[in-house]
């Protein structure tokens, strides 16, 4: 049996009408029976590397069984000039994730995935330490089980006060090897208490590595810390 954690995370891909532009990752969150799709912002819309997709393509299981099995699902990022995706701000500025709500009669009756809840997300942000053992599960440079068309997992931990914004804004660090590709990822911790089908708790969304404008690049390695948006906010998105 696959394991679940797997299911809940989906390739996406990013393109100008038929022209292809960018991969990364992506995952399911369902409240109150809707479905969304989560990601980070500038996966769809990134003005400073005019990274201008008008839909995006979302690749899913359509048979429990046999996993070899794949389907594309196509959203359109824009609907009479509208956008089509709801993002953020806070008193730090632009929160790097995005939710694009999904249609179920547009999603193949067969697809085979799972959804995060309100329910996995941690209220209690004390009860995290840091140090604490994260997993990111994603597609980092579009790699992943192609047969099968299954994620990828690094191991992480949490690398700074958990809780608390780093530097005003509202993501913490991780300490992984990630790479392009990993954008919207779900970062989770390991919790039974959030149920057995699905036994994560959602801390986060991967958006970016974290460097130094001041490192210099032939004496000092990358710090290999990234940035995830505390996954809070999904609450206000999909509200």
């Amino acid at each position: 049996m696959t394991e679940p954690l797997l299911l809940t995370t989906a390739r996406v891909t990013t393109y100008d009408g038929d022209r292809l532009l960018t991969g990364a990752s992506g995952f399911f969150f369902e409240r109150a029976a809707r479905l969304f799709f989560v990601t980070s912002r500038h996966v769809l819309q990134n003005a400073p590397s005019k990274h201008h997709p008008n839909r995006i393509e979302i690749e899913l299981h359509v048979d429990a069984v046999d996993l070899t099995r794949s389907a594309m699902l196509s959203v359109w990022l824009f609907k009479d000039g509208k956008s089509q995706w709801r993002q953020g701000t806070d008193s730090g500025g632009e929160i790097d994730v995005a939710v694009v709500e999904i249609d179920r009669a547009a999603v193949p009756a067969a697809a085979e995935f799972r959804c995060f809840t309100p329910a996995h997300l941690q209220v209690e942000l004390s009860q995290v330490e840091v140090g604490t053992g994260l997993l990111v599960v994603g597609f980092p440079l579009g790699f992943h089980d192609t047969m099968y068309h299954l994620p990828v997992v690094r191991h992480a931990v949490i690398a700074s006060a958990f809780g608390i914004r780093f530097q005003g804004q509202g993501f913490f660090l991780t300490d992984a090897r990630t790479h392009r590709g990993t954008s919207g990822a779900p970062v989770v911790m390991r919790d039974a208490t959030a149920g057995a089908a699905l036994p994560w708790k959602l801390l986060g969304v991967h958006s970016s590595r974290i460097d130094m404008g001041t490192r210099d690049l032939v004496q000092d390695e990358s710090l290999g810390l990234n940035a995830a948006w505390y996954a809070a906010i999904l609450l206000t998105l999909t509200a």
